[in-house]
């Protein structure tokens, strides 16, 4: 039971951390910082590069929107258990995202002409990630056991 308003939960907290800020970032600290989100950060992708943005969006929104939903299915019995190592393999290619954001931060800040700070939303989705993980890796136990 827990384990079902765990995740349902995400189902909320998803669409939360894709608006929410997940770092700040200017040219150089005088002028001050712009929020980027994940859908700030994929409009301006659409208008640049169309592949990468494509690639973004199944992995920061459709990935771990669909392994939620799929989740939800099996723990209401509306769906098959042998469905979690797909639905686990979507969480992986979610996990991914974070690791792009992350990598960029460092770049940036090695770079030295620019200001990035990480803000809340990059840890809300990272927890919503990875308790998303935590929740398909107990489903299975719990599947099995």
């Amino acid at each position: 039971m827990v384990l079902r308003l765990l995740n349902l939960s995400l189902l909320i907290l998803f669409p939360v951390a894709w608006f929410a800020p997940l770092m700040r970032a200017g040219l150089l600290p005088l002028f001050g910082l712009s929020e980027i989100s994940v859908i700030s950060g994929l409009q301006s992708l659409w208008q640049s590069d169309v592949v990468l943005a494509l690639l973004v969006t199944v992995f920061a929104l459709f990935a771990p929107y669909l392994k939620t939903i799929g989740l939800a299915l099996v723990h209401f019995d509306l769906a098959s258990p042998r469905l979690l190592p797909a639905l686990h393999l979507l969480g992986k290619l979610a996990m991914a995202d974070v690791f792009l954001v992350a990598l960029y931060i460092v770049v940036v800040k090695g770079v030295g002409m620019a200001t990035v700070e990480t803000a809340w939303g990059l840890y809300l989705f990272t927890a919503c990630i990875l308790g998303s993980l935590a929740i398909s890796i107990l489903t299975g136990r719990r599947m099995r056991g």
